[in-house]
């Protein structure tokens, strides 16, 4: 395709700028044209309908002198420096018009596919006025987005010719993980893992310092009551108590082509990043060292340890445009490189997927060393077909078949891990609505019972 022919349909497509033919012009001609055929029959010739038609579209360009110059219209677009991914956000834009004419307009904002596009908007801008309209917007896909161009069409005093021009309207946007998880936690950690179903593992009685005083949950130690501010607040409260802290936490991200199976919402690294951005506030809220790793078949992000809240955003930062790779993670390559990097005792929280690695003999080795050092638990998500094919019903041979195979790959992978947590390795798997919490829950237990 030429290079005029492509800005002629980029034209039609909302790409590129010009002047096109509303559908009432082309109604015009067409029925003048129709009206003059029909008029053969009575001696009208052809050089006769030709004209007639060329006067109507020469005729009708004055209609553009009714219409404002691109100079005389301005807009202004406020998009959001990040987004959660799949929350939905209003995104503003000003419209003014400085002009003598009124026209309608139709308007389509140049955001990424991956976004949600509720294009075209359409209205009607008054003579020498501002208007301010919104859209809903949100983005499926994590990563850094340049938005550039906003496409604005609008047309004449009689809608016989639609003029397109574009805006320059430069923005980047940045798209996180869905941080509801971690907010949640902040709010209140109690309630949190209630919510969930859980309930904070408590330490052991004169374990720790004083904390707090909250209210009493099903659960607490009756022995912890404090009966004076339960007399003076006429509710149950109980004392808290914290471990030590100054722990080192670190959290490894595997992004290899397993973590990349589909789940109801997302797959399973978005889940892993969701659920680690959980632990690493709970961390750094209770003044813990935490570190990152994010890797497949090399490192791709690596996070000293530090404390402080304000390295969860540098956490967020470094780790928000992580993708899944079409290559296996090389966990024994992993494992080799964090026994250089972290000479600390520390908490190591693996999410990955458990029944790959429970193939991985070379990784064993590895382990095995690090786990003279550093306490180490595996973190994956429950394979719900599996779950699901174990409880089906046999009413045939075929499904009968399919139960017998899912049972057997249940036992396997039982076994598997049963291998791996004598030598001291913990693993365990999740609902994907259930990580964040299983992973804080696991996290707080392993404190509270002093094991580092």
């Amino acid at each position: 395709m030429t290079k005029s022919l492509k800005s002629l349909w980029g034209r039609f497509l909302f790409q590129d700028k010009g002047i096109l033919p509303t559908k009432r012009l082309l109604l015009v001609v067409l029925l003048f044209s129709l009206g003059c055929l029909v008029g053969t029959a009575w001696g009208i010739s052809w050089g006769f309908m030709i004209t007639i038609n060329i006067v109507i579209i020469v005729g009708s360009l004055t209609d553009l002198l009714f219409s404002p110059n691109k100079h005389q219209l301005f807009i202004k677009r406020t998009f959001p420096e990040e987004m959660e991914r799949g929350m939905t956000y209003t995104v503003p834009i000003e419209l003014r018009n400085t002009s003598q004419h009124t026209f309608s307009y139709r308007m389509i904002d140049g955001i990424p596919q991956s976004f949600e596009r509720p294009f075209p908007l359409k209205g009607i801008l008054q003579k020498e006025s501002i208007i301010e309209i919104f859209y809903d917007t949100h983005a499926s896909v994590r990563g850094k987005y340049q938005i550039k161009k906003l496409y604005f069409r609008y047309t004449s005093l009689f809608g016989l010719w639609e003029k397109q021009v574009s805006f320059l309207l430069e923005d980047a946007v940045k798209v996180i993980p869905d941080l509801t998880e971690t907010k949640r936690y902040l709010e209140n950690a109690q309630r949190y893992l209630l919510y969930e179903g859980d309930r904070i593992r408590k330490h052991r009685t004169g374990i720790g310092d004083f904390s707090q005083i909250r209210n009493y949950v099903v659960g607490d130690d009756p022995r912890k009551i404090n009966w004076r501010q339960t007399a003076k607040l006429q509710e149950v409260m109980t004392n808290e108590y914290e471990p030590e802290h100054g722990k080192y936490i670190t959290i490894l991200i595997d992004c290899g082509r397993m973590m990349g199976a589909e789940l109801s919402k997302g797959n399973r690294l978005e889940k892993s990043l969701e659920a680690a951005l959980t632990v690493s506030a709970a961390a750094l809220q209770k003044g813990d060292y935490v570190s990152i790793l994010a890797f497949s078949k090399e490192v791709k992000v690596f996070i000293p340890p530090a404390k402080g809240m304000a390295h969860l955003q540098t956490i967020l930062q470094s780790i928000y445009h992580l993708k899944v790779d079409a290559a296996e993670s090389n966990y024994a390559a992993i494992l080799s490189f964090l026994e250089t990097m972290q000479k600390k005792r520390s908490l190591l929280l693996f999410f990955s997927d458990v029944g790959t690695f429970l193939h991985e003999e070379s990784a064993l080795t590895y382990l095995m060393r690090l786990r003279r050092r550093h306490l180490f638990i595996m973190i994956g998500i429950e394979d719900v077909t599996l779950l699901k094919r174990t409880k089906e019903e046999p009413v045939t041979v075929q499904k009968a078949m399919v139960k017998s195979i899912a049972q057997q790959q249940m036992l396997l992978k039982k076994r598997e891990k049963s291998k791996w947590e004598k030598h001291g390795l913990l693993m365990i798997e999740a609902r994907e609505e259930k990580l964040a919490t299983a992973a804080v829950s696991y996290y707080i237990d392993m404190m509270n019972r002093n094991l580092l």
